[in-house]
């Protein structure tokens, strides 16, 4: 069932060694793929690289720091010396800041847009040539605080809804290039990113409250759906953004 496997395929995740990026990379691998994963700790790379290889799954990895403008050009220098090519690239890098809006400062902006944002964008049109070549397919991970507010901060909404509108202009875009691109738009997730409001009862009473199945969610919930968007399955669904959120996007009163 080859429309249910990756196997042949090259896919990059960044912020691969932590929660969803993590999940993300070793379902891909299961699957069948070779998987790169980019994070900022080569020793965290070293970690799951070693962990992969114990249980027959191609996973390597290589030290960058999204935060660093221009990244995307070293990156894309190491996947075409690696590989040379390129069939599937999951935007997951993200990070956040939580403070009211009167709060953040120019340094504090200009931070969180371009690990969200910039390195996504850059990301994307570096890669553009290689997915273009094997007809291949982006996943970006957004938030549903893209659609709605949900306390994260302004920036962080801003800088998810910019990616979900990413998501659907380079859709249309690249059809005629063969390249899909879509957008996961996960709620509260069990990952470290979300531990300082997980970890408060009160803030977490009030994330299950409004959550219909009454759960935070797991990084390898929202992995699979990287996955099956990946898949050649998912040949003919393009310029979505999947909402994996437990029902909290249709919960009404």
């Amino acid at each position: 069932m080859i429309k249910w496997n990756l196997k042949g395929k090259k896919a990059l995740v960044t912020g691969g060694t932590k929660g969803i990026g993590e999940a993300s990379a070793l379902l891909l691998a299961q699957a069948g793929a070779e998987v790169m994963v980019l994070a900022r700790s080569a020793e965290d790379i070293e970690r799951m690289a070693a962990e992969a290889a114990k249980n027959d799954l191609s996973i390597i990895g290589k030290a960058f720091d999204m935060a660093k403008p221009q990244v995307a050009d070293q990156i894309i220098e190491h996947v075409q010396s690696t590989w040379g090519s390129l069939d599937i690239l999951v935007n997951n890098a993200g990070m956040n800041i939580r403070k009211p809006t009167v709060a953040y400062s120019p340094a504090e902006y200009d931070r969180i847009m371009q690990v969200n944002l910039r390195s996504v964008f850059e990301l994307s049109q570096a890669t553009y040539p290689m997915l273009k070549e094997s007809k291949g397919c982006i996943v970006n991970i957004s938030s549903v605080s893209a659609l709605t507010h949900i306390s994260s901060g302004s920036i962080y909404g801003m800088s998810k809804a910019a990616i979900t509108q990413l998501t659907r202009n380079l859709s249309v875009e690249w059809a005629p290039d063969g390249i899909r691109v879509n957008a996961i738009s996960p709620w509260y997730i069990s990952t470290p990113l979300a531990e300082p409001v997980l970890n408060d009862p009160e803030k977490l009473k009030k994330i299950l409250a409004r959550t219909p199945m009454n759960r935070v969610g797991t990084a390898e919930e929202v992995a699979a759906a990287v996955l099956f968007l990946s898949l050649p399955a998912a040949s003919y669904i393009t310029g979505q953004c999947l909402s994996v959120d437990g029902g909290f996007m249709v919960n009404g009163y």
